[in-house]
């Protein structure tokens, strides 16, 4: 049933729904490992839009069941080295998508990067983090990686004590790998890069960290915390990346006159 303010919107065409989101997030600066953009065409007009973080089963189903026309997702369907079969999973996502004349939209590296409602601007924001100014308020490649502080207050006692507050606001029990105890000193400059990225730790060491904060850890990188004096928090993957996609498809949908909803699909990754 169409409700008074869904009759009110008149919506936008895929076409300029794609302009909006491209010049927002400059996918073309970006050497990413998938297609960003429309990943799957549906509808030619859209008026209701559903954001989240993975375009898994549960979210399209989801998003059928609110009469989407549209989702906008980090991780979207195709990466870099699949070998194109449409079967088991991707047939199953597809199909929904197709049957119900979906749109898909995707944003990987991008999404990671925008300054004010990317993944990392919106987990520093949610974490009460702040980048510094300029060339010091980023680090690793293309510059994805944010440095800062504390908004308020001098800083955390303890890599203990900031592993708790990350705990507590992103309701999830973290992995911390602190320093040794001969290395303890007030934690001050914090770096933070959400997902997978635990490849840029060295940079965020080499960039005068004293902490870094990603969503996974990889072997190594318990060694590195150790035996460089940096410490090391995972908060999961999905944890750290829940807020970027439904900022900028709130933001898109307030500018294009679009009824936006969030689907959190919890995952313990």
């Amino acid at each position: 049933m169409t409700t008074p303010k869904e009759a009110m919107t008149e919506g936008v065409s895929r076409a300029e729904l794609l302009t909006t989101f491209n010049t927002l997030l400059q996918p073309e600066l970006f050497k990413d490992y998938g297609p960003n953009g429309l990943q799957v065409e549906g509808k030619a007009r859209v008026r209701r839009i559903v954001s989240g973080v993975t375009a898994s089963l549960a979210l399209v189903e989801a998003a059928v069941a609110w009469q989407a026309d549209a989702i906008f997702v980090h991780h979207g369907l195709f990466w870099r080295g699949q070998d194109g079969r449409v079967t088991g999973w991707m047939k199953q996502r597809l199909a929904l998508l197709l049957a119900h004349d979906i749109n898909l939209f995707a944003y990987h590296l991008p999404l990671d990067a925008h300054p004010v409602l990317g993944n990392n601007a919106q987990l520093g924001r949610i974490l009460g983090l702040v980048s510094h100014e300029g060339e010091a308020g980023r680090f690793g490649e293309s510059g994805l990686g944010f440095m800062g502080r504390r908004l308020s207050g001098d800083g955390f006692d303890s890599a203990e004590s900031l592993a708790n507050h990350v705990s507590t606001l992103l309701q999830r029990q973290v992995v911390l790998v602190d320093r040794l105890a001969n290395q303890k000193s007030v934690i001050q400059n914090i770096a933070w890069c959400t997902g997978g990225a635990q490849g840029y730790f060295e940079a965020a060491i080499e960039a005068g960290a004293d902490v870094f904060i990603t969503g996974e850890i990889s072997e190594p990188q318990a060694h590195y915390a150790r035996e460089m004096g940096v410490a090391y928090i995972a908060c999961g993957h999905h944890a750290s990346e829940r807020y970027g996609a439904q900022a900028v498809a709130a933001h898109v949908a307030t500018q294009c006159g679009l009824l936006h909803q969030f689907i959190d699909i919890d995952n313990p990754a």
